[in-house]
């Protein structure tokens, strides 16, 4: 018995790793199921029931739910108004059922091109007041079934998308957000080279733009996340800290950018040149090792370099500003370096808060392994 749970235990592991596989395995079983159930409750047509049962089963726990609401509702708005627009027009011929097409998805075309959560509702109007063409039922008996079988093809999905081989929308952010800050451990140096060296703007902007979509990825996922908290009643803490913190930290790079568009002086950068190197390869070293981190659910790194750079930077340039090198600075010159002052200070603080989001990332998984244990 030992010898079984501990192959199967090693089995489960394996499928655990295996994201892509363990999506056709919940959307192949959610299928099934659903046919399985179809002939249980003896409903008309299992096309729809299966079908919806494989759209809404998504990779994660939280996009599942999300596709389970919109397909709801969309399927829900679009056979009530259909069978209503059926019920009028009970007699279909080759005059009626066009009239009734036309009213009854030219409305909810509109609908559907307003919100995305009804983008199923045209497609409803047409099941609705089609089948009763091909089979011995009301439009309204359409519109019953349509919603019936929507309902269980949604049931199903979610049921196998929590329990079997559960994908967690909480873990999908986390590895994100590592991502994230290793993309922003690569830019920051770059963008700081401006400082030194005239750089290429185009190039610079495709930098920023790369940060700016992998920042809009997260933001999807945790929103993926937050309705996966009411899909499991769970103690998950809420992603948005940490999400907030990374799109500071993304506000801190522009900001560097735009003081780094241009070369600083020659005198400042006689001074403020190897601070600068220090205080660049020390913040994307903390990027890095924090990314690292929250992929591990590790503690946070320490701060300690980056802080000692940045103190060695803000000593540096006071004594420049004593020595009367800031007197006759032209207003570009002067705004830039201190708006870097400004954007490191944030970047300060704002390493800071990522230092506390890791951490508690990294107790909940410790908390988490104590608990089975």
């Amino acid at each position: 018995m030992n010898r079984i749970a501990a192959l199967w235990t090693r089995l489960a592991d394996r499928i655990r790793g295996l994201r892509v596989q363990r999506l056709c395995l919940r959307m192949s079983l959610a299928a099934v199921l659903t046919y399985i159930l179809w002939q249980a409750l003896h409903l008309p047509l299992p096309l729809w029931a299966v079908l919806t049962s494989v759209i809404v089963t998504q990779m994660s726990v939280g996009k599942s739910v999300k596709a389970t609401v919109d397909y709801m509702e969309g399927t829900l708005g679009g056979a009530i108004y259909s069978g209503v627009v059926g019920a009028v027009f009970p007699h279909a011929g080759p005059i009626a059922i066009p009239v009734m097409l036309v009213i009854a998805i030219a409305p909810l075309a509109l609908l559907a091109a307003s919100s995305s959560r009804f983008s199923t509702a045209p497609f409803t109007a047409v099941m609705v007041l089609l089948i009763p063409t091909m089979t011995h039922v009301s439009a309204l008996d359409s519109a019953l079934y349509r919603a019936i079988e929507v309902a269980l093809g949604c049931a199903v999905s979610l049921a196998v998308s929590v329990f079997v081989f559960p994908e967690r929308a909480h873990n999908l952010v986390i590895e994100a957000a590592a991502r994230l800050l290793d993309l922003m451990a690569r830019v920051l140096p770059r963008l700081m080279a401006g400082l030194k060296n005239t750089r290429d703007e185009a190039e610079t902007g495709r930098i920023q733009d790369s940060v700016g979509a992998a920042f809009i990825q997260l933001n999807a996922t945790a929103a993926e996340a937050k309705r996966e908290r009411l899909a499991y009643f769970n103690a998950d803490p809420d992603p948005q800290p940490l999400v907030d913190t990374l799109l500071r930290l993304r506000h801190d790079l522009v900001m560097i950018g735009r003081a780094s568009v241009r070369p600083l002086p020659p005198a400042f950068l006689d001074r403020l040149g190897g601070p600068i190197s220090e205080l660049s390869e020390s913040a994307a070293d903390y990027l890095r090792a924090s990314g690292a981190a929250l992929a591990r659910r590790r503690a946070a790194p320490s701060l300690a370099r980056f802080e000692a750079a940045l103190k060695s930077y803000a000593e540096t340039f006071a004594a420049a500003r004593r020595d009367g090198l800031t007197r006759d600075l032209p207003a570009d010159a002067a705004e830039r370096i201190f708006a870097l002052g400004f954007a490191l200070e944030q970047l300060h603080q704002n390493f800071a808060d990522l230092q506390r989001c890791s951490e508690q990332i990294a107790r909940l998984r410790q908390d988490s392994a104590m608990s089975k244990a």
